[in-house]
C-alpha cells in the first residue's frame, strides 16, 4: 500500500476500499517507524492530518468528491509558507518563522482535498549545504549516497513510502537531483507555471516549484493542481494551464526527439550513459523519431550561475543576512558571503551568458519536440555529514550541465528512473520540453514507464538500519507542527 501511486491510491480511496482516515493513519504510523532513521520529515503534522482526513472523508461519504488527490497524503518541501505550522527552510535562523497564511500551492493542494502530512527537511536555503542543528535526510537506497539537493526530504519521502506525493523546489537542479538519486519522479514546470507565492527564495529568476512522485501520471496529476496564474505572484503566466493527461495514453508516434550524443553521454558515468542510450531506444521502439543535433561547450556558460545564484540569494535574505550571519551554517553563510561580493559588472556579465545560453537552447529545440539527457552526471555519490554541513565547496561545471541551462531558460523537464548501477544505485533520465509542453512530457515519460518498470522498484529499508549511523548526525526529529 506505502509505495502506490497516487493514481492508486485515489481509486482505492474512490471506490471506498479505504478511508482518507484510514490511509491516513498508515502513513503516520510508517513515518513514526521509519522516519527517525531517515530523517526526511522536518515537521510531522499529525493532528491537522487526522482532521483533514476526517473531514475528507465524511466529504466523499456526501457525495462531494473533488478529484483524485481527495483524501491522499501528501507532504510538502519545508520552503512552503503553512499557516500556524513554522517553516524553516532549513535555516536556524528561521526556527521561529510561524506564517499567518499558507503558500498558494499548499492553498490548492488543500483545496483539491490533499491530506497535509507535514513539512519536509532540505539544504539550508535551498542550496548545497545543511546547517548542523538540522538531521540529514539520509538515502534508503544506500545511506552513505547523496541524496540530492535541496529537496532531498521530499525524494527520500517518496521513494520510502512516507507519503504519496511531494513538492520539491529547483533553482538548479533541487528537484531533479534528489529524484535522480532517490529513484523517483520529478517534474520541474516551465518557470512561471506554478506560483512562488509564499516560498521562500532562493535566486527568484531561476526558482521553480514542483511535483516529486512515484509515477509521470502522478507528477502530472499535482501540477495540474498547482498550477495557474496566482494574483499574489505577478511572474506567474496568465496562460491557460495545460490539460496534463488529456492525451496520456496516447502512443508518442511521430514526436522528434532531440538527442546531442556529445552532451548526454560524454564525461558522465559509463552505466549511465549506457541507461541513456537504452533509454532512446525505448522511446524509438514507441514511435519516437530520433534526431541529432549538436549543441556548444555547455560548462562556460553553467559557471555563471554561482554568480548570479549567490547574488539574488542575498537580496532574498536580506532580512536577516548580514545582522544574523553568524546564526546561518557554514556552508550556506560561505554561499550568502560569497554573493555579498559580486559587483553589478559581474552579474551583468554572468546574465549575459545566462542569455547566451538560452539561445543556444533555443535554436537546438526549434526542429525538435523534445530533448534527452541524464538528470545528472553520475550516479549518486559517496557522501559524509562533515562535507555536507560545511564550509562551502564548489561544484564542478560538469555536476550541473544537465540542469543549469533549464532553470536559465524555464524550460519544463522531467526526470524518471531509467535504470540502476551494478551496485544497485538509481540512474535517472531527464525529457526537456518547449514552455508550456508539460503535457508532451508526461506522455511520452508515462509511456516510457509502461514499456519499463524501473519506477517500480523501491529501496529495502531494513538496510538503513543496519548501515546507518545515527551518532554521525543531530538526534533531532519530526517536531510537530
Amino acid at each position: 500500500m506505502h509505495f502506490n501511486t497516487i493514481v492508486q491510491a485515489a481509486e482505492l480511496i474512490r471506490s471506498k476500499q479505504i478511508s482518507p482516515s484510514d490511509l491516513t493513519q498508515m502513513q503516520l504510523e510508517r513515518i513514526q517507524q521509519w522516519d527517525p532513521h531517515l530523517k526526511s520529515y522536518a515537521t510531522l503534522m499529525a493532528e491537522q492530518a487526522v482532521e483533514t482526513a476526517r473531514q475528507a472523508e465524511i466529504d466523499i461519504v456526501a457525495g462531494d468528491y473533488r478529484g483524485p488527490l481527495h483524501g491522499v497524503p501528501v507532504a510538502v518541501k519545508d520552503l512552503c509558507y503553512t499557516r500556524g505550522v513554522r517553516t524553516m527552510g532549513g535555516a536556524q535562523v528561521n526556527t521561529d518563522h510561524i506564517p499567518a497564511y499558507d503558500a498558494t500551492v499548499v492553498r490548492k493542494l488543500t483545496a483539491a482535498g490533499a491530506v497535509l502530512l507535514g513539512k519536509l527537511n532540505l539544504t539550508e536555503g535551498a542550496m548545497g549545504g545543511y546547517n548542523p542543528a538540522f538531521p540529514i535526510p539520509i538515502n534508503p537506497w544506500h545511506p552513505q549516497r547523496w541524496t540530492g539537493s535541496s529537496s532531498s526530504g521530499s525524494g527520500v519521502a517518496i521513494a520510502s513510502g512516507l507519503c504519496f506525493g511531494a513538492l520539491g523546489s529547483d533553482t538548479g537542479g533541487s528537484i531533479r537531483f534528489p529524484a535522480a538519486a532517490c529513484g523517483v519522479v520529478g517534474l520541474k514546470p516551465t518557470w512561471g507555471l506554478v506560483s512562488r507565492y509564499g516560498v521562500l527564495a532562493l535566486a527568484e529568476s531561476m526558482d521553480h516549484v514542483g511535483p516529486m512522485t512515484r509515477s509521470v501520471a502522478d507528477a502530472g496529476l499535482m501540477l495540474q493542481v498547482i498550477a495557474g496564474p496566482d494574483a499574489n505572484d505577478p511572474t506567474t503566466l496568465s496562460d491557460p494551464v495545460p490539460e496534463m493527461l488529456a492525451s496520456l495514453d496516447q502512443v508518442p508516434s511521430a514526436i522528434r526527439i532531440g538527442f546531442d550524443q556529445h552532451y548526454a553521454t560524454s564525461d558522465i558515468d559509463p552505466e549511465l550513459a549506457a541507461a541513456v542510450s537504452s533509454s532512446v531506444d525505448v522511446l524509438v521502439e514507441l514511435g519516437a523519431e530520433v534526431v541529432e543535433i549538436k549543441l556548444p561547450d555547455i560548462d562556460p556558460f553553467v559557471l555563471a550561475w554561482p554568480t548570479l545564484c549567490t547574488a539574488e540569494a542575498v537580496s532574498a535574505h536580506q532580512a536577516t543576512y548580514p545582522s544574523q550571519r553568524e546564526v546561518y551554517g557554514p556552508w550556506f553563510r560561505g554561499w550568502l558571503d560569497k554573493g555579498a561580493g559580486v559587483s553589478g559588472a559581474d552579474y551583468a556579465r554572468a546574465n549575459t551568458l545566462r542569455a547566451t545560453c538560452n539561445g543556444h537552447f533555443q535554436r537546438a529545440m526549434s526542429g525538435i519536440d523534445l530533448l534527452v539527457c541524464p538528470s545528472m552526471s553520475a550516479p549518486p555519490h559517496s557522501v559524509t555529514p562533515a562535507g555536507l554541513y560545511g564550509p562551502m565547496s564548489d561544484r564542478p561545471a560538469q555536476f550541473q550541465r544537465f540542469t543549469v541551462p533549464f532553470n536559465y531558460n524555464g524550460m519544463p523537464t522531467l526526470s524518471l528512473p531509467c535504470g540502476f548501477t551494478s551496485d544497485h544505485l538509481p540512474l535517472s533520465l531527464q525529457l526537456v520540453g518547449k514552455h508550456l509542453s508539460e503535457p508532451l512530457l508526461c506522455r511520452v515519460g508515462h509511456a516510457y514507464q509502461q514499456a519499463t518498470n524501473w519506477h517500480q522498484h523501491h529501496p529495502n529499508l531494513n538496510r538503513i538500519l543496519s548501515d546507518n549511523s545515527p551518532s554521525t548526525q543531530p538526534s533531532v526529529g519530526p517536531l510537530k507542527g
